[in-house]
């Protein structure tokens, strides 16, 4: 049987593949699954390895001729988000990012369904939500039934 369509992965443009990786790989649980690189730049392919069912990929590309010229992406709002299991995470993941000198939202709790949050920025100033009792998966879950074991 042939699957039907998916969402697979988000690409952003940065400034240097090298430091992006490095700041995605120690801030969040995704790790590199793929590297390329040819005449145009170079490419980094990042996931988490509890997703092997559905998998999505975070594209971190470095092109070459933007050399220099990459905008923020995402921002002031608009985010990357990741649910953390406890609230005592998202406050040591925002000291970890005001000690680093990426905090951009200092953890706080805002009304349901956004829980408990803040966010940091990564090295081209894309801003990184972190929350706790956002209720994702339990939405999904509501909404299409519990399908496979979710781990936290």
């Amino acid at each position: 049987m042939v699957p039907g369509p998916r969402w697979t992965h988000v690409a952003l443009p940065v400034e240097d593949v090298d430091a992006s990786t490095e700041w995605y790989s120690h801030f969040t649980p995704l790790e590199v699954i793929d590297r390329r690189s040819d005449d145009l730049g170079s490419a980094v392919w990042l996931a988490e390895p509890s997703s092997l069912s559905h998998p999505f990929v975070l594209v971190l590309v470095a092109m070459k001729a933007d050399a220099g010229t990459v905008p923020r992406t995402l921002g002031p709002f608009a985010h990357l988000g990741f649910e953390l299991p406890t609230a005592d995470a998202v406050t040591d993941i925002a000291r970890i990012g005001a000690d680093a000198g990426c905090l951009e939202w200092e953890p706080q709790h805002l009304p349901a369904p956004v829980g408990y949050v803040c966010a940091l920025s990564d090295p081209d100033g894309n801003l990184v939500e972190f929350s706790y009792d956002q209720g994702v998966y339990a939405k999904v879950q509501e909404h299409w039934g519990p399908g496979e074991a979710v781990q936290a």
